[in-house]
């Protein structure tokens, strides 16, 4: 036993003092106060170790991790559109349906607490310690992992005492918890943390997207903002509290940052080392369970699933068999599968959704295929949900269909692009427009006749609603004008008109916009001396129009009372 135990120190060692020399570098370079040092050279964080959730295990329990650091090259970056294909080691790159539950988070992120300033790659640097990247991209295509991925039972033997808080409903231990799934939670954590990622109404930890989404919003609570290496440290450490946890997730997190990328799902690789692993830096074989000194079991890899004893090295086999074909690999080409043309107003949501259809090289329709929707172009139109990328199973016929876009406030026309995850095949462009708000009829809100007398103002204010199609037309840009005549529609110079803000005379109102019931209301209306009928003319993006008539007329005076004017007379002298 005393012997295993010197080897798990020296291995410990050697693993975190490597990992403290990485992380030490990356705090030089992020300016003073980042990251200091105390007497022994070890990295350490300032007000970090204060995180919340510590003393609970924070998001997993405090159980084991991989203890692997990045390459010493960094990876090269991943194109942005498209299909990127693996470009180096499969050590450093991340598997595509993993790397678009990251990035799918982040955004999700982003948009929820984006004072957090959560990076995508945080989550890949967590993800990566603790699970390798759900062991290499071994999930489905809806990013289940193909089997459980549990930590050691938390019994107090060696790592945190937990017992069972799930009833074994997570974790299938009604004894003690387990961290579950590829960013490892316990059940007790999940049941408050857990998130719905990829909309499939239900918040499962073996799931990449629920898991890479839960964990986006572990790391953002408290108000943190990630983007301060304090808080940075806090959060890490929160969700395991440990320094040489803190370390190797910086560590990866500076990788990441520098590039990665995409890879097949299925194709990375395993780390080697944990912290529990009690086997000396060289490879050697493990004894069987049952022999090793001071153990009744071999410790479970979170990485792995179940306890199995490392094999002894054998002699790989010249001819490695054949990997099962996937779904995926039968994909030859996408076709359109209807899509109607694809036109909006700002704001307003699209009628008709993209959908395309994986086929093979003959034509046959291929189910459950994830096909990724891109939005490419200078537009802030989005998917329902306020995201740029969204990711679909292609069903029994083999079509996919992304989520209702949702037009922004920019016009002009931008690109849904449709790929293949994890495949490098050719995607398909739909154009999409955006026009300007617009409306096609223009009412008055009330029918009492404007009048006023020469000077004066009048009493009531223009007030008009617009619609399109018989709906709210709201934020429609308007102009209104005085205009000569129904029948000369050019600026009137004289009769009623508005004020500006500085009081002068002015007749043609621009920039106005209807409001969120599709309502304007105009300014008040003064009259100068001309009297006469007169007209005002209201125009609206999208060609609706309305002419109001106003009237200026001098007030009526009562006519006087004969009898009073004879009464008041004196009678005339007949002699004159």
């Amino acid at each position: 036993m005393a012997a295993q135990f010197g080897r798990r120190l020296r291995k410990g060692a050697a693993t975190t003092a490597v990992a403290a020399l990485a992380v030490a570098a990356l705090s030089a370079s992020q300016g003073p106060g980042a990251m200091a040092g105390d007497q022994s050279g070890r990295p350490v964080t300032t007000g970090a170790d204060t995180a919340p959730d510590a003393a609970a295990g924070g998001a997993t329990g405090n159980s084991p991790y991989y203890t692997d650091l990045p390459p010493l090259n960094s990876p090269n970056p991943s194109p942005t559109i498209g299909t990127p294909v693996s470009k180096g080691p499969t050590e450093s790159g991340i598997p595509a349906t993993v790397l678009d539950a990251y990035k799918k988070a982040a955004s999700e992120l982003q948009s929820a607490k984006p004072g957090c300033n959560l990076p995508w790659q945080l989550l890949a640097a967590i993800g990566k310690v603790e699970s390798g990247q759900a062991r290499g991209g071994a999930v489905s295509a809806d990013g289940t992992t193909t089997s459980p991925i549990l930590g050691p039972q938390l019994d107090g033997n060696g790592f945190a005492l937990i017992k069972d808080t799930d009833n074994g409903a997570y974790d299938g231990n009604s004894a003690y918890d387990q961290a579950v799934g590829p960013m490892q939670f316990i059940p007790s954590t999940w049941e408050w943390a857990g998130r719905d990622g990829n909309a499939d109404g239900k918040k499962d930890p073996n799931n990449i997207y629920d898991a890479a989404l839960a964990a986006g919003h572990y790391l953002c609570r408290f108000g943190w903002d990630l983007s301060t290496q304090a808080d940075l440290d806090r959060a890490i450490l929160s969700y395991n509290h440990s320094q040489d946890y803190l370390n190797t997730v910086l560590s990866w997190l500076d990788y990441y940052r520098k590039g990665t990328h995409e890879i097949p799902d299925g194709t990375g690789s395993l780390p080697d080392s944990r912290s529990d692993d009690y086997d000396t830096v060289s490879p050697q074989p493990s004894p069987p369970a049952s022999h090793t000194p001071g153990s009744g079991t071999q410790k479970p890899d979170p990485g792995k699933g179940s306890p199995t004893p490392k094999p002894p090295a054998t002699t790989p086999p010249s001819t490695p068999p054949a990997k099962p074909q996937t779904p995926t690999d039968t994909v030859h080409h996408l076709e359109d599968a209807g899509t109607a043309a694809l036109t909006a107003q700002a704001g307003d949501a699209f009628t008709e959704k993209v959908s395309a259809r994986a086929e093979t090289k003959a034509g046959v329709a291929v189910a459950k295929v994830r096909l990724r929707f891109t939005i490419v172009g200078a537009t802030d139109a989005t998917f329902t949900g306020g995201e740029n990328v969204a990711t679909v199973v292609t069903n029994s016929t083999g079509v996919a269909v992304a989520p209702a876009l949702k037009a922004g406030e920019k016009t002009g026309d931008f690109t849904v692009r449709v790929t293949v995850v994890g495949r490098s095949v050719t995607g398909l462009d739909y154009k999409a427009t955006v026009s300007e708000r617009a409306a096609d009829v223009l009412t008055r809100t009330s029918d009492t006749a404007l009048t006023c007398t020469p000077g004066g103002e009048f009493a009531d204010q223009v007030e008009v609603k617009a619609t399109y199609k018989g709906a709210v037309a709201d934020k429609v840009a308007a102009t209104a004008t005085l205009i000569k005549s129904a029948l000369d529609p050019t600026q009137a110079e004289n009769g009623p008109y508005f004020k500006d803000a500085d009081g002068k005379t002015v007749r043609t109102l621009t920039g106005l916009e209807t409001d969120a019931n599709g309502v304007l209301k105009l300014p008040k209306l003064y009259a100068d001396d001309t009297t006469g009928t007169f007209m005002l003319r209201i125009e609206t993006a999208g060609g609706a129009a309305l002419n109001v008539q106003l009237t200026v007329a001098a007030a009526e005076t009562s006519s006087p009372s004969p009898s009073a004017d004879t009464s008041a007379s004196p009678s005339p002298s007949p002699s004159a």
